[in-house]
């Protein structure tokens, strides 16, 4: 062999580990396989997300940001019924699981986990960087996490604004948000519930900070 041809070969080899490495370092990027996180921010105005396709959008830019935009990404919200339209179940909109963190751990593998036995914790609820949020107990408390649901996750029909306007209102009204850290001022049930816990003061970014939020989302992966 010809000292030109070994050097050919050896810059093909270099070439070929080269592609290689980073088909490796894509394939691992645990983000790209992660099909559920809380929403590391709001885009601005508190629950106002222009609705749910404005909520879903948001769920999937967050995610194309990490590169795990290859999945259909839905934001957990329901709505109330109005001007004729149906109720929304945020736990129709998901898909059927199992979904995980980005770190890889299982959050549950079908619905009636996610609203049974699920494994969401302060430590497992994280963003789609991979960040834990603040929850009670730290300096900036947002465990108040919007989601407009009953702890089955379905609307509440109780004739009272429970999602801001079905997520179109920055101003005076109220939706319903769970606790992602599970945890509350007492013991109680509800306190703990990571999707139904209480009321807000109101539907803008101030309003929601008075309860211990900071407008975030839950996201899951559709498919």
């Amino acid at each position: 062999m010809t000292r030109r041809n070994s050097i050919i070969l050896a810059t093909a080899a270099g070439v070929a580990l080269l592609v290689a490495g980073c088909t490796s370092t894509q394939t691992a990027n645990p983000q790209s396989k992660a099909s559920f996180f809380v929403t590391s921010t709001n885009p601005g105005k508190g629950a106002d997300f222009g609705g749910l396709a404005g909520a879903d959008r948001f769920c999937q830019s967050l995610a194309s940001a990490v590169g795990a935009g290859g999945r259909n990404w839905r934001a957990y919200l329901s709505t109330n019924a109005a001007a004729g339209a149906a109720a929304v179940n945020a736990r129709d909109r998901i898909g059927t699981g199992p979904w995980y963190n980005v770190k890889g751990e299982l959050i549950a593998s079908n619905v009636d986990e996610l609203h049974g036995t699920n494994k969401l914790t302060k430590q497992t609820a994280l963003t789609e960087k991979g960040e834990v949020v603040s929850g009670r107990g730290d300096p900036v408390n947002m465990h108040d996490i919007l989601t407009g649901s009953s702890p089955d996750g379905r609307a509440v029909s109780d004739g009272k604004d429970n999602t801001c306007g079905n997520w179109t209102k920055s101003g005076d009204g109220s939706a319903i948000v769970g606790h992602h850290d599970r945890m509350g001022l007492n013991d109680s049930p509800p306190a703990k519930s990571w999707n139904s816990s209480h009321a807000t003061q109101g539907c803008s970014l101030d309003a929601l900070k008075k309860t211990g939020g900071n407008g975030l989302l839950f996201c899951f992966a559709q498919n």
